[in-house]
């Protein structure tokens, strides 16, 4: 059952394979905890700090790959990123689309995109 799930979020993790191994040419580091690869540093670091909010985003879920600003943050956010992950073991290709149709709604309510997506307040609520 565990390698369907691996099977069926893939394509993300593809994408975050490709973002750490730019990472890695970039004199970032890689490491393996609780069944993820999470990459830091360099170019992903970089990539983080471009995306929206980049500035309050320490870590990013896609797939099986977990992409930091660096090991610390990796640390502190593990927990959080890890509900993402069987997040992406539920929903799989569809995730990243029903992420983001997620921040949509919640930004036309008039709601915060992140703090109110339904996928990161389960994320805050299993972690606290």
């Amino acid at each position: 059952m565990k390698a369907a799930l691996v099977l069926w979020a893939a394509p993300w993790s593809c994408v975050g394979l490709l973002l750490g191994l730019a990472g890695l040419a970039t004199g970032g580091g890689v490491q393996w905890r609780r069944s993820a690869l999470e990459f830091h540093g360099g170019a992903v670091r970089g990539f983080l700090n471009r995306v929206p909010n980049g500035e309050f985003i320490v870590a990013m879920t896609l797939g099986h790959t977990i992409l930091g600003k660096n090991v610390a943050a990796l640390d502190v956010a593990r927990d959080h990123e890890h509900v993402h992950i069987r997040q992406y073991e539920r929903w799989g290709p569809l995730f990243g689309p029903a992420y983001l149709l997620g921040s949509l709604c919640a930004w036309l309510r008039g709601r915060d995109p992140y703090r109110d997506n339904p996928f990161e307040r389960q994320a805050y609520d299993e972690t606290g």
